[in-house]
């Protein structure tokens, strides 16, 4: 289990060339704090093991971050350091002027609310895709997507520790839409 002061910066999708460059998936807003020169960051490894690593270079290549660490001298060793995902510690992370803005693991653990007050489940991750950002919401066991636009979401309480969402007829529960449309037809 990762430890709650470290968050994904990035994940190592390949091995790139032969002298222990790798390609990375970024998962940041500030790429070039993270893996800037002599930063390091926490590898959790696939086997659940974790490895410190320093920057030593980065530079962009075909939509990824190809980065070489000190301790990965060839391709040997960064083929090892396939699918790591790479973690950074939260304190060193910039504070955000825009109250519209939030990190991934500010949001994750909050409650997730109706407008009327009714507990629907817990955030439990966000995923950035091409279209928009997702809130994944544990719902009794049970993944449920929902867009992280104003409309749905219209209140993020980080400090009351919830979120309060505004869903369109079927999103929170595809049966009520199947059951309101089957009344009307």
């Amino acid at each position: 289990m990762d430890k709650p002061d470290l968050v994904a910066v990035g994940r190592v999708a390949k091995a790139h060339g032969i002298h222990g460059e790798l390609a990375v998936d970024v998962r940041t807003d500030t790429p070039q704090l993270r893996f800037a020169l002599e930063a390091t960051v926490t590898a959790r490894l696939r086997d659940g093991s974790h490895r410190p690593l320093t920057i030593s270079a980065a530079r962009q290549h075909a939509g990824r971050l190809l980065v070489r660490f000190t301790e990965v001298p060839d391709r040997t060793a960064a083929e090892a350091l396939r699918g790591a995902l790479l973690l950074a510690d939260t304190a060193d992370l910039p504070p955000i002027d825009d109250p519209d803005e939030f990190y991934d693991h500010e949001l994750a653990g909050l409650s997730a609310e109706l407008v009327d007050g009714t507990r629907v489940g817990t955030v439990r991750e966000i995923t950035h895709g091409p279209g928009s950002d997702l809130l994944v919401i544990d719902r009794d066991g049970t993944d449920v997507l929902v867009p992280f636009v104003r409309e749905i979401v219209p209140v993020v309480d980080v400090r009351g520790g919830r979120v309060v969402l505004d869903p369109p007829e079927g999103l929170i529960d595809p049966d009520d839409a199947v059951e309101a449309k089957g009344a009307t037809d």
